[in-house]
């Protein structure tokens, strides 16, 4: 098992646990851009520039980031609070909101449930059924459970489904709030999504009490070694975010980064160009290996199932890849799904070569 600290991308565990040096594994565990960062962030960091900031304090607003972030997604950058992750800010707002009742829509990232539990907050759970693909759409059940709940946190689109919740949906959700409710949306991966700015209710935040948005900056632009994230709420609400984070949260290179990163259209148009292209051909792959694939994803990583007639478990599979230097995420350790569900990461066309050959030869061998 890599999932020692509940994520995958932990590649000191993996070489522990399978011998082999870190730099040896190909990671599909972690959902990041295969590309690496953008072209200007890796020219700083050679050109040395990079030392100057060792010296001085970063900004504690952040506010160069801010504004730039606030005139790409065309909301007041009052509206808009740097974290250091979009995990830090999941736990912030939920200590702001401190609900009563949290609902969840399983299976998720685990950090929901834990933010809620840690903000002391009861936790009620919806279980998005199988056999439906895991879909979140407009249903009785689900208003219902909204309905009794102070936060309603989803993931959009969902990790580990990669599935985005039906739009009439989250319209029907907003539409029965009621004064102290709040409809909290993670769109960590919602950058890969081609129509991005129509599935987006980040500008919807910035003037909605009742809406919270988080953004992760690490897995679009493939800088997870520095934590990097923002929220956009509205300025109230930000404010109460502000006061309760860990003053020097976001440190000088992480701002740095994220300034360059995110004016790149070019990088951002050439991610999402190839996964058009390389998420499907590798799901046609995957089945064509046996696995039961989850449709309907519009993310970077897919969720598939092995048939229990193999044998295999998602544990066995990841120990048995894990010995040739191929890394997977056992999605069985997300509440919800089963033994045999596993994630993986969409990356370039050689490794995912390289997957299915292996899954190939290891399933049917």
């Amino acid at each position: 098992m890599i999932e020692v600290y509940g994520h995958g991308g932990d590649l000191r565990t993996a070489s522990e646990t399978f011998g082999l040096p870190e730099g040896e594994f190909i990671d599909f565990s972690a959902n990041m851009n295969p590309f690496g960062p953008p072209p200007g962030v890796v020219r700083w960091l050679a050109e040395g520039e990079a030392a100057s900031l060792l010296a001085h304090y970063p900004d504690p607003a952040c506010r160069s980031l801010r504004r730039q972030l606030a005139a790409k997604y065309g909301v007041d950058e009052a509206c808009v609070w740097i974290g250091n992750g979009a995990a830090e800010l999941i736990d912030l707002a939920l200590r702001v909101l401190a609900p009563a009742t949290t609902l969840i829509a399983r299976p998720c990232f685990v950090e929901y449930e834990q933010a809620a539990v840690k903000a002391g907050s009861r936790l009620r759970e919806y279980r998005m059924p199988a056999e439906e693909g895991f879909a979140l759409t407009p249903g009785d059940a689900f208003l219902r459970a909204a309905d009794e709940s102070d936060a309603i946190v989803l993931g959009h689109p969902n990790n580990p489904t990669g599935r985005l919740p039906d739009p009439e949906l989250l319209e029907a959700v907003r539409a029965r709030l009621s004064p102290g409710q709040t409809l909290v949306l993670d769109e960590a991966f919602l950058d890969f999504h081609e129509d991005e700015r129509r599935f987006s209710w980040l500008r919807r935040a910035a003037s909605d009490p009742q809406v919270i948005v988080l953004r992760s900056m690490t897995k679009f632009y493939a800088v997870p070694g520095i934590r990097l994230g923002f929220v956009v709420a509205v300025p109230e609400t930000i404010e109460r975010i502000r006061a309760l984070q860990t003053p020097w949260s976001v440190n000088a290179f992480a701002q740095r980064i994220g300034e360059l990163a995110i004016g790149d259209e070019a990088y951002e148009a050439n991610t999402r160009g190839w996964l058009r292209e390389e998420r499907p051909w590798l799901e046609e792959r995957l089945k064509e290996a046996g696995l039961r694939v989850c449709g309907g994803g519009v993310t970077n990583y897919v969720l598939a199932e092995i048939p229990p007639r193999t044998g295999w478990t998602a544990a066995k599979l990841q120990a048995a890849l894990g010995r040739r230097g191929i890394l997977i995420r056992d999605a069985s350790r997300f509440a919800g799904l089963g033994s045999g569900h596993i994630r993986l990461a969409v990356r370039l066309r050689s490794d995912n070569e390289r997957l299915v050959s292996a899954l190939k030869q290891t399933l049917n061998g």
